[in-house]
């Protein structure tokens, strides 16, 4: 897609039909599989961009900040999971949110947590919703499905009776699934954490509590699980502009990746075979994500002003507000005159949501052409 002319860089670039065709793909599979489907929006913090998740189908979002949980709320969107363990430090800001319309649902995973955060609720009125964070792949954090810890905690948030906080369910996040490549073992994993949670969530019930929902989710396993039985919702993010580490995994193209850095060239080592940006790790981030993977796009894989691979530029070293492109092509080639100085070029993140946050907004390349259009979002907590 052809960039107007005038656009001051570095910039954050955003093909609307790209992140289209993004979200109709993953509604319309959380659809046919039969489950309510929650958008992590930490990727994209940013309401034009779920204005349009909620419009193809999706019932409530999931955050990672209570930031995130305040902003949305004031836009209207209040069927918010925090998908963050609660800390006591955060319990006062919860409430508010709860308390100014904010349909809340908060993640535990110990027992000290939840007792405390029972307390909380009735020393103030208010009957936190909670889900119990189960572990079900060994990659960060929460409950394995088959430890007695999960019935301490469940009982730690009626010890009150039930007044200060009510066990909604359980939830997972199968995180390792970021480092598979294969269909079969994506296929696999996205088993292992749906009947993970199934299974802590049965062993629940079958103590006597309710454990309505049952959550789970991430870009690579909700979109090579073959089934989803047991499973109420499904959470993902990183879908909906995808990126170069999710390309890597095998759950998206390079075509299908809606994000990318909009970069000047400043300079140039001939000597070097090196081209200089204004683009440095302020601009792209210092994520390395596809290090690991097959390809190693190094900070970014570098495309023409149009959105064209270069495969022969490998964006090799970033310092703060440069970005140091290395050539390996035809070293004949005059590198000045291939790429002249006040010229532009795309970069392609490694990851999507770490790149966002290096900007405060989006320059988004309209579906159906025209002028570009800025959507702000917002950083921090």
């Amino acid at each position: 897609m052809r960039i107007p002319s005038g656009l001051e860089t570095p910039l954050l670039l955003l093909d609307e039909a790209r992140m289209q065709h993004n979200i109709e793909r993953m509604q319309s599979r959380m659809d046919a599989l039969g489950v309510r489907f929650r958008p992590h929006v930490k990727t994209s913090k940013c309401p034009e961009v779920v204005r349009r998740q909620l419009a193809a189908g999706a019932l409530g979002i999931t955050v990672s900040t209570l930031k995130e949980a305040e902003r949305f709320a004031a836009e209207g969107v209040t069927d918010i999971l925090y998908a963050v363990a609660i800390v006591p430090g955060k319990f006062d800001h919860a409430l508010r949110l709860a308390r100014d319309g904010a349909r809340l649902t908060l993640v535990v995973e110990s027992v000290d947590a939840a007792r405390e955060l029972a307390r909380h609720g009735a020393a103030h009125g208010h009957c936190h919703e909670v889900l119990i964070e189960v572990d079900t792949d060994g990659h960060r954090s929460g409950v394995r499905p088959d430890d007695r810890l999960l019935f301490r905690i469940a009982d730690a948030l009626r010890d009150d009776g039930g007044r200060g906080s009510h066990l909604a369910g359980v939830m997972t996040h199968a995180g390792s699934s970021y480092a598979l490549s294969t269909p079969d073992a994506l296929a696999a994993m996205a088993e292992k954490e749906r009947a993970g949670c199934v299974a802590a969530a049965e062993r629940l019930r079958a103590a006597g509590h309710a454990c309505e929902t049952v959550s789970v989710g991430s870009t690579p396993t909700a979109l090579s699980a073959r089934s989803l039985e047991g499973v109420t919702e499904v959470r993902a993010g990183v879908y909906v502009f995808f990126d170069l580490v999710m390309a890597g995994i095998g759950v998206c193209t390079r075509d299908d990746i809606a994000l990318s850095v909009l970069c000047t060239v400043i300079g140039h080592r001939p000597d070097a075979g090196w081209i200089i940006t204004d683009a440095g790790w302020m601009a792209v981030s210092r994520d390395r994500g596809t290090r690991t993977q097959a390809h190693d796009f190094g900070y970014g894989a570098v495309c023409d002003a149009e959105g064209r691979a270069i495969d022969e530029l490998a964006f090799a070293d970033a310092n703060q507000e440069h970005g140091v492109l290395h050539w390996f092509g035809d070293p004949r080639i005059d590198l000045p005159r291939r790429f002249p100085l006040g010229s532009q070029l795309r970069i392609v993140p490694n990851h999507a949501c770490a790149t966002g946050a290096q900007h405060d907004g989006y320059t988004v390349l309209r579906a159906a052409g025209g002028d570009v259009e800025r959507w702000p979002r917002f950083n921090g907590w």
